[in-house]
C-alpha cells in the first residue's frame, strides 16, 4: 500500500505524529504559527489537547496527515495564511494580496523517514489547498544549498523540497533558522 495523505480531522492521529511526549509540555502540536503566541505559551494539558481537537473539527482542519498501511506517519501544517501568524509576521513578506495558504511545518515519525513521506505530504498539502479553493500556496523553507540541516530545524522544509514539488522562489525573507536564511516559495493553484 502507498502513502495516502488526508486532511487532519482525526485528533488521535494528529496527536500520534505531533503530540508532545511529555503530557505537561506546552510545546509541539504544531501550534506556534497557528494560534497567538500568548495562548500557545500558556496552554498546558489537558487544555492543549482540547484546543487541537477543536482545530481538527474546524473546516479547514489544521493540516494534513500521511498514512502508510493505515497508520499515521507524517504531518504537514497547511492553512489559509490569514488564519496564521504569517498574516502578521514582520520577517516573512507578503508578495501580494492573494488569499494564499501557508505550508510551514513537516514531521515524519522515526522509522518512516527517507521513504518519500515528505514528498507525499507536500503533494497532499497542495492538493488539499487546491480542493479548498486556494489561489496559491506558499512555504517558508530553509535555503541551505547542499549543507546539512539539523533535523530539529528541518521542520520548515528545504528549498529543494519545495522546488521538487514545483514551487518557485517568490521572495527573500528576513527570517533565519539554525543559521540558514528562509525563503518564500510559492506555487499558483489556478
Amino acid at each position: 500500500m502507498g502513502i495516502e495523505v488526508r486532511p487532519a480531522t482525526v485528533f488521535e492521529d494528529v496527536a500520534a505524529v505531533v503530540g508532545p511526549k511529555k503530557p505537561t509540555s506546552n510545546v509541539c502540536f504544531c501550534l506556534s504559527y497557528r494560534i497567538g503566541s500568548k495562548e500557545n505559551t500558556s496552554l498546558r494539558e489537558p487544555a492543549r489537547s482540547a484546543r487541537v481537537r477543536e482545530l481538527c473539527e474546524q473546516d479547514p482542519p489544521p493540516g494534513v496527515l500521511a498514512y502508510l498501511d493505515g497508520a499515521p506517519v507524517g504531518w504537514a501544517a497547511v492553512h489559509p495564511r490569514a488564519g496564521t501568524s504569517f498574516a502578521r509576521n514582520r520577517l516573512i513578506p507578503h508578495v501580494d494580496d492573494l488569499d494564499v495558504w501557508s505550508l510551514w511545518c513537516f514531521r515524519v515519525r522515526p522509522g518512516y523517514r527517507k521513504q518519500g513521506v515528505m514528498h507525499a505530504l507536500i503533494e497532499g498539502a497542495v492538493a488539499h489547498a487546491r480542493a479548498s479553493g486556494a489561489p496559491a500556496i506558499e512555504g517558508y523553507p530553509l535555503d541551505n544549498g547542499a549543507e546539512r540541516v539539523n533535523l530539529t530545524m528541518a521542520y520548515v522544509g528545504t528549498r529543494s523540497l519545495f522546488e521538487s514539488a514545483g514551487f518557485e522562489k517568490a521572495a527573500d525573507t528576513r527570517s533565519v533558522l539554525d543559521g540558514f536564511p528562509r525563503v518564500l516559495m510559492r506555487l499558483p493553484l489556478n
